[in-house]
């Protein structure tokens, strides 16, 4: 179904790639993202379509994401690119429109804008009925259900009229603006986005419609249910309360905290803490991301070009694209290998005890000590002595221990 409501507009925005190309401008140059004129024209001719069609399909491109504007240029967005191999992509650009059921589908323009807002604000608590319903509802019902949410709004307010009072026949304020207008412009609205039908007075949550009101509220349990209540927080900390969770523990609290915020901005800022100091935090950043999945990957990919996240990223994508988590180590190099297990071991040695650091020399992908310290010298990590130093204090054998300490004593003074 979400392929279906957007398919004019993934056609759009699949010749808008080839037929423009990168780099070249295909909005117009006010710098709103509207389609140029030519452009518009061009398309139309080629897809058989008239410009006002296309310019409306170009325009729900953009409310799904799958074209991304910036400035004067447009660009295909990345559901457009996972378009046909990736549904979750797909449904994620359609509760992108849901989302601006009220843009795609503007206002009478004779309205108070103060009511057209509170309606806006109101139409959750309406879907939820619907939801709830599992079948069609008169919309007289529907009316009352909205003024009631309406009336609720303006108590929280606290607006309470005062001062002097309009005399009769004068404009109505926007809390005297009749509310069953605005009501069945709300329901075209989400009707043009396929989120349900509106019809002989009733109206019906398709589907579609009912299964995005249904991952909404499972959206607002979950962030209720924050098991380590770091809702609020920022990514770092955040990752650093999730450092004693049990991994299923963890996973539950990343959830939570990403119900809480924008996708995009969540991915940020778990990307902007994996860059940090802290190995500890930058593997959790990961975890977390390997949590919000598809949304993370152009993330993900434009920090896959250096170190520190390259290893991480490249395992991320790997098990992104399918692969096992169990030989998802297979795309990194022997170097990459490397250094990920010295960032490992430092962060096993600033938040971890001695035996579990012992135990991490046997995930190295080097057969013998000897060997490992070898490449471990080689590799350049910043945090490679004081692992060594770390590794060398926790290791009950004498001897591979003194070896451990003369090749952090080489590394510390540039020897061999």
């Amino acid at each position: 179904m979400a392929r279906a409501v957007l398919a004019d507009a993934a056609r759009v925005a699949h010749w808008a790639d080839v037929a423009l190309g990168p780099g070249r401008q295909g909005a117009s140059s006010d710098g709103t993202g509207t389609l140029s004129e030519a452009s518009a024209e061009r398309a139309a001719a080629d897809l058989g379509l008239t410009p006002d069609q296309v310019r409306h399909d170009w325009d729900t491109a953009r409310l799904a994401g799958l074209v991304e504007v910036h400035g004067d240029s447009a660009r295909p967005g990345w559901r457009l690119r996972a378009w046909h191999r990736d549904d979750s992509a797909v449904l994620r650009g359609w509760v992108a429109l849901f989302d601006a059921w009220s843009i795609a589908h503007p206002e009478p323009a004779d309205r108070e804008p103060a009511a057209v807002a509170e309606v806006v604000s109101a139409m959750p608590q309406v879907l939820s009925f619907l939801q709830l319903s599992a079948g069609p509802v008169p919309v007289a019902q529907l009316l009352d259900l909205l003024e009631q949410r309406v009336t609720e709004l303006r108590t929280e307010r606290c607006e309470v009229p005062y001062g002097p009072q309009p005399e009769p026949g004068a404009e109505p304020a926007a809390g005297d603006t009749p509310l069953a207008p605005l009501l069945e412009w709300s329901l075209r609205a989400l009707a043009s986005v396929g989120a349900l039908t509106y019809g002989d007075a009733q109206a019906t949550l398709t589907p579609l419609g009912s299964w995005a009101v249904w991952v909404k509220l499972e959206q607002i349990c979950v962030a209720a249910q924050s098991p380590a209540g770091n809702i609020e927080v920022s990514a770092e900390d955040m990752l650093r309360g999730c450092a004693q969770l049990r991994p299923n523990a963890a996973r539950a609290e990343y959830r939570a905290w990403l119900a809480a915020r924008p996708v995009g901005g969540a991915v940020t800022e778990l990307i902007e803490a994996a860059r940090g100091e802290d190995a500890l935090i930058r593997g959790l950043a990961f975890e977390a991301l390997r949590v919000v999945g598809a949304p993370a990957e152009p993330d993900v990919r434009t920090v896959a070009d250096g170190t520190p996240l390259r290893p991480y990223a490249l395992l991320w994508l790997a098990e992104h694209d399918g692969a096992d988590p169990e030989d998802a180590h297979e795309v990194l190099t022997r170097e990459e290998a490397t250094w990920l297990w010295i960032d490992t071991a430092a962060a096993v040695a600033d938040h971890g005890e001695a035996p579990l650091l012992v135990r991490h020399l046997e995930s190295a992908v080097q057969a013998t000590v000897p060997a490992l310290l070898d490449e471990v010298r080689a590799a350049g990590h910043p945090r490679t002595v004081q692992v060594l130093v770390a590794l060398a204090a926790a290791h009950p054998d004498p001897a591979l221990a003194k070896a451990v300490r003369r090749a952090a004593f080489q590394v510390h003074t540039g020897g061999s």
